[in-house]
């Protein structure tokens, strides 16, 4: 079948959006008839580091940190997971796709492609959307 449960995806959007909400991030995956469904919502960042598999391909939408000592602000985050063993046609396939779910995931600051788990760190992501977001003036958080 294949497709993209927009409605399920764009609660989880939203919740992560949400300044009231504790929910820091979304991961989204592919189930067994190819439809990309929501697959976990957390609030601590490194819980959603276990689903970062060799083997799976994710979608993930996360809420990070920035600012100095004036203003903390919150950023937001797309990154594309793919796994090292996830077949070549399956890598091929997530780039139309991500077409798809960025109809819904639509405002985010940086847009990050990964396949290993330094790179999604949250350290290495913060510093990513800083980086993004232009100057930075006063101490980092």
């Amino acid at each position: 079948m294949g497709g993209v449960d927009v409605e399920g995806l764009s609660a989880a959007y939203q919740d992560v959006r949400n300044d009231d909400s504790q929910t820091s991030w979304a991961a989204f995956e592919y189930n067994s008839s190819n439809t990309i469904v929501v697959k976990e919502t957390g609030t601590n960042y490194d819980d959603l580091l276990k689903f970062c598999d060799e083997s799976v391909r994710l979608y993930i939408f996360a809420r990070v940190q920035t600012g100095d000592d004036l203003s903390v602000r919150s950023k937001f985050v797309f990154i594309c997971w793919i796994g090292e063993r996830v077949s070549p046609l399956k890598k091929a396939k997530m780039s139309t796709d991500k077409a798809e779910v960025k109809k819904v995931i639509q405002n985010f600051a940086k847009e990050m492609l990964a396949s290993e788990k330094s790179e999604i760190n949250y350290s290495f992501v913060q510093s990513e959307v800083r980086k993004a977001g232009g100057a930075n003036y006063g101490s980092a958080r």
